[in-house]
């Protein structure tokens, strides 16, 4: 498990030194450091709104006794012309908030909106919309909650919360039999509690899954299969297994996967395919 509010933080606390630096010169030149402000976030662009409560962290962390109005919340749908936060804090705060909040704003509801379009292509169908490790390098936490707030379910967050067997950990172990063994055996010797997934590349290697992993896998990716593939898959697993399908699904043929009985499919587009919405950050001036 991941603790979510200690690596905000940190995100945090990374993203500002990287854009203040020294010191936000461009406010301490011209703005007294006692001036106090307010500032109303304009959404521009309709979609799903994320990030409403990152940019209330941003804010309080340089400044605690921020004032932090929310008139619209993550998940929410919006539209051109919508309000989504008011804050009253020192000019100084509200400058240096400014950047980060609305990148983090747009990039995050930027990939809530592409993955709720993807949801809504799901719904009637038992098939659940999974993302990737396919992020941007220190944003994944970030990224991976909009596709919470978008409707999504997040896959692992890294390399150490689920073992997954892919391809080049097959091909370098000497098969799928000998790596889920092995696999096992690390988990049980070393007291972990990891699940263990294996990715096939076909219905052969879905077999071989079936002879050795009973009790040691709980899912089974068929990755690159199409639709008419998957769908004898899912009837050869029989529910034995988790079910996953993978690997360039999209919005014309995600329905098919979901119409083949697949359990979860997975879509790296989630995150590297979304367009950051457009979002502005304007003072109010009384």
């Amino acid at each position: 498990m991941i603790d979510y509010d200690k690596m905000l933080l940190h995100l945090i606390e990374e993203a500002l030194l990287e854009d203040v630096g020294s010191g936000d010169y461009s406010t301490l030149s011209c703005i007294p450091k006692e001036q106090q402000g307010k500032a109303v976030l304009k959404i521009k662009q309709d979609g799903i709104l994320a990030g409403v409560h990152v940019a209330e962290k941003i804010f309080h962390f340089l400044q605690p006794d921020a004032t932090f109005h929310i008139v619209k919340n993550d998940g929410e749908p919006m539209k051109f012309g919508d309000i989504a936060f008011h804050v009253e804090a020192s000019t100084h705060t509200i400058l240096k908030a400014e950047r980060l909040a609305l990148n983090c704003m747009q990039r995050m509801s930027g990939i809530a909106t592409l993955t709720n379009r993807y949801v809504q292509l799901l719904n009637g169908y038992s098939t659940q919309l999974l993302d990737t490790r396919k992020t941007t390098p220190n944003f994944r936490l970030l990224e991976k909650e909009a596709v919470k707030i978008g409707g999504g379910t997040n896959h692992r967050f890294g390399l150490f919360d689920m073992i997954m067997l892919k391809d080049n950990h097959i091909d370098y172990c000497g098969g799928i039999e000998k790596a889920i063994e092995k696999s096992h055996n690390y988990v049980l010797t070393n007291n972990l509690n990891l699940k263990i997934e294996v990715e096939t590349r076909d219905l052969d290697d879905v077999k071989k899954v079936m002879s050795v992993g009973k009790g040691k896998v709980f899912r089974i990716m068929l990755d690159n299969f199409t639709p008419e593939q998957v769908n004898e898959a899912v009837k050869l697993i029989n529910h034995q297994y988790e079910t996953e399908a993978s690997g360039g699904i999209n919005f014309d043929t995600i329905q098919s996967y979901a119409q083949a009985g697949v359990d979860f499919v997975s879509v790296g587009g989630l995150i590297h395919q979304a367009q950051s919405l457009d979002l502005s950050l304007k003072a109010e001036m009384v």
